[in-house]
């Protein structure tokens, strides 16, 4: 299939209890992609170079640090109970507003409230999970999304499966990152019949059917 944007890289966050599917699945999306376009990438990049212990247990060894500023086209930030510490992580805010302006800055779940304290959701679209675990579906839990708007009160919530607004993009709920990884092809370059090639590889194609157009493009 022909390469429209070779050199594509995004770069996937990982920290202290980040949700495991969220960015696992991206960075598989990418993996596959990678049969029909070798020129895309996807890695690890964490704080620091040491081993990082995410959702129950898994530990992953990232590809960069901080201070190594990968060139990347995308910064994917999972989400995870682990997002709570990430909200005041002051390195993380520098490296993110370190980045250059024509790196988009991606989020899945819950990952979206980083950008929210950080001010970056003002006046934009955007979505988290909807769905709440027991803890956040009584008093006094609350709705990922819900929280979201409290925290960005100018920020315009929405229910979509994936906000593109643009610069940043947001894909709400934990399984996500699958649709995050589809539409981070389209804004690299390539067609609908890349995509869906690459989900049919994947057996993903009843899904990507039934989600495909579940998506805002505020941009």
């Amino acid at each position: 299939m022909p390469i429209a944007h070779p050199g594509f890289r995004l770069g996937i966050y990982v920290f202290k209890d980040a949700e495991i599917v969220d960015f696992a699945a991206p960075h598989g999306v990418f993996s596959v992609a990678r049969r029909f376009d070798p020129e895309l990438d996807a890695f690890l990049v964490a704080d620091a170079m040491r081993p990082v212990q995410t959702q129950a247990g898994f530990t992953v060894l990232p590809n960069y640090a901080f201070t190594d500023a990968p060139a990347m086209d995308a910064f994917l930030i999972p989400g995870g109970y682990g997002t709570r510490q990430e909200m005041h992580n002051g390195r993380l805010h520098a490296f993110v507003r370190s980045l250059p302006q024509e790196t988009l800055l991606v989020s899945v779940c819950t990952g979206s409230w980083i950008y929210a304290v950080m001010g970056l959701l003002d006046g934009l679209a955007a979505t988290n999970r909807k769905e709440p675990d027991r803890t956040e579906a009584k008093p006094p839990g609350m709705v990922p999304l819900d929280r979201l708007a409290q925290l960005a009160p100018a920020c315009k919530p929405s229910r979509a499966r994936v906000v593109d607004a643009g610069r940043i993009l947001t894909a709400g709920g934990i399984t996500s990152g699958m649709e995050m990884g589809f539409h981070l092809l389209r804004r690299a370059g390539h067609d609908e019949a890349f995509v869906a090639e690459v989900a049919r590889v994947m057996e993903y194609s009843g899904a990507y059917a039934l989600y495909r157009d579940d998506r805002v493009e505020a941009r």
